[in-house]
This record gives structure tokens, sequence and C-alpha cells, in this order.
């Protein structure tokens, strides 16, 4: 059975449209768009206290965040050691800041950077750390921290798919000396387009508040900074959304177990700690061999349906990183990796054609 629409890997959660509106017409009141309206100093304060972490700053995107994050880290000019399985926004962060991103491998269990291959990375040049918690799984963080301590390193973590995640009762976001979230309209939660930057040293945050906004505040100007402002439209969306986020997780958790329950065994998935509190953001698998990916892709996309290969091509293989070192993990988790629809407001019967499809082409 053919499903009724086209299914992609992720379709944007909107809010009722009342609540954005109510919102929207706030914004009419105060003719206020941007520069730290009353809209966006609500949602960072509510998000500081929904993600139980420091306030957090908002930007127009994640990407942005890691660049900001990089220059307030004066991170510039050296080795940054980072995953090459994520997406081309980590290792372009780090070419914008004109430094030179050094691949470390991968670990097969979950995904996520080697703490191993790491500190055989590390040279006098190093000069920072940028792990990622790869689907919102949690990275190798005391190991990885311990290294950065030992050598005089920052690490800055791209926490792009970790919002809401919780290890241990502490927040992803809480690690390292900066942590970068999207909120871009792919995650479960969005604001469209948007980021959010958790500091905790407060002079690297001031230096952040002000880079965001062109390095002045008033008349002040204090360095060279860029326009990294988050507007009041994208804040009432994710007001509106944010008083949602329980059931749009709970919804999430449930399509999830509906896969489990129709693929246990057939496909590989990334492992966590027990103790993890998830936000099921992904629904990643691994097959066996590309050439079974291809298949079963082939065959989805014959019924409208479109998963995605989160990530593909391991970003060593870049064509504009010529002479990266070979990561053989990640080349082939790479291959081998794909992400199946998920999203609030997919169907059982979807799944079950979805995984019926799977099973036939295995």
């Amino acid at each position: 059975m053919r499903p009724k629409r086209e299914i992609h890997v992720t379709r944007p959660w909107l809010p009722p449209k009342e609540n954005f509106l109510r919102y929207v017409d706030e914004i009419y009141a105060s003719r206020q768009l941007t520069n730290r309206g009353p809209l966006h100093d609500e949602l960072e304060r509510k998000l500081g206290e929904r993600l139980e972490t420091e306030k957090p700053l908002l930007t127009a995107n994640a990407t942005l965040g890691l660049i900001l994050a990089l220059h307030a880290l004066d991170i510039s000019e050296g080795e940054v050691i980072t995953t090459p399985f994520s997406y081309a926004a980590t290792v372009n962060a780090v070419l914008w800041e004109r430094c030179l991103p050094v691949f470390a491998d991968i670990r097969a269990d979950n995904l996520t950077l080697d703490p191993d291959k790491v500190e055989q990375a590390i040279t006098r040049r190093t000069r920072a750390i940028l792990p990622v918690h790869v689907y919102g799984i949690p990275c190798a963080m005391e190991p990885i921290q311990y290294l950065a301590d030992k050598h005089g390193l920052k690490v800055i973590y791209d926490a792009a798919h970790a919002f809401g995640v919780k290890l241990g009762g502490k927040s992803l976001l809480a690690n390292g000396d900066v942590s970068v979230c999207s909120l871009h309209a792919t995650k479960l939660f969005n604001t469209a387009e948007g980021g959010l930057i958790l500091v905790r040293d407060p002079q690297t945050r001031h230096r952040l508040e002000l880079l965001r906004r062109f390095g002045h505040h008033y008349d002040d100007y204090q360095e060279p900074g860029i326009n990294a402002k988050f507007s009041e439209p994208h804040a009432a969306l994710g007001l509106a959304c944010l008083d949602h986020l329980g059931e749009i997780i709970a919804s999430r958790r449930e399509l999830t177990a509906w896969y489990d329950q129709r693929l246990i065994g057939l496909l590989q998935r990334p492992s966590w700690p027990a103790d993890l509190e998830y936000n099921y953001a992904y629904y990643p698998v691994l097959f066996k061999d590309e050439e079974q990916l291809l298949r079963v892709f082939q065959a989805l996309a014959d019924i409208g349906v479109y998963p995605r290969r989160y990530f593909f091509p391991s970003l060593n293989t870049l064509p504009y990183l010529n002479g990266a070192a070979a990561c053989p993990v990640s080349e082939r988790s790479a291959r081998l990796a794909a992400c199946l629809p998920l999203f609030p407001g997919l169907l059982e019967e979807e799944i079950e054609e979805i995984c019926r499809v799977i099973k036939e082409r295995l």
C-alpha cells in the first residue's frame, strides 16, 4: 500500500496558529522586530529554565554560533580536532575562522568522536576540540575534557541535535567551554532558523553578546563583531512551540517505539548510555552495506518515502579538504548510516509500510 502523501525524513513542527498569532500581536504592539526585543529576552529566559542551564544566548543560526564560539575563545590560525561524521557546517565553521580542521575518527558503537583518536591527533598547534553529540547521543565527555585539561585546550560542543537531552540528570548543553545547539526548522524544537549558545564563563559570555551584535553596545564600540542577532518573529515562533515541547518529545518517543517493534534485530542502531534522557530527534540505522542501503532507498522512493543519509559523505573526504587524514570508521559509517522519517503526525500505518518495504529489500 502506497502512503497517501510524500513522506520526508522530517517535517517542521508548527504550533497552533492562534498561539503564534498571539505573540505576533505583541510584535505589532511593540513595533520592535530585532535588537533584543521583549520576546527575544523572554525566550532566552524560558529556555534556560526549561533546559535547567545558564540562560542561553540566541543567535541567527547554529553555524554562526560555532563561528562566534571559536572567535570568542580566540581559536584562530591553529588546529581544531573535530569529527568527520557530522554535517558540513561543523567543519565549515572551523574553516571560516581560518583554522585547520584535523579529523579524528569515530567510535563504531555510537558514531561519536573517539577520545583515543583525539589524543593521537593532538600537536603543539592544537587549540581546541570540537566534538558533536551526533543524533543527540553524548560524546565521551569526561575523557575529552581530561585531554583538554591535560593539553590546555578549549572544548566547543556542536550540540545541534542535543536540545533537551540529559545524561545522569544533567543537560548535555552544560558541558565544555561552549555548547551550540540548533533551532533550525528540521529540529524537534524550532524557531524556523536559529541557534543557541551555552557558556559558563561570564567574560566569554559578555564577549559573545557583543560579537553577535556587531561588537558594540550603543556608541561603545569594542571590537569587530558580526550580525548574528535573533529576531522577534523567530522568538514568537519559539515561544509558541515551547509550550508544546513535552508532547513533541512524547510523540517522537511513540514513533520510535513503533519502529523498534518492527525493525528489532534487522538493522543496527547506534548505542547510548542507560541513564540517557533522550529527545528522540532522529531514528538512525546502519545497513549491512551500501548496496543494501541504496536498494532500500530506491524502493522507498518508489512509494514516495524519502529517508536521508545523515551523514554522507564523511567530511574528511570533502573535495575542498585535500590531504585530510583517512578515517576508516567514519567513512564506512557514512556509507551505511541513514535516518528514517520521524516527526509528529507520522502515522503508524505509514511506519508499517516503511518497515514492510525495508524488510523486503534487506
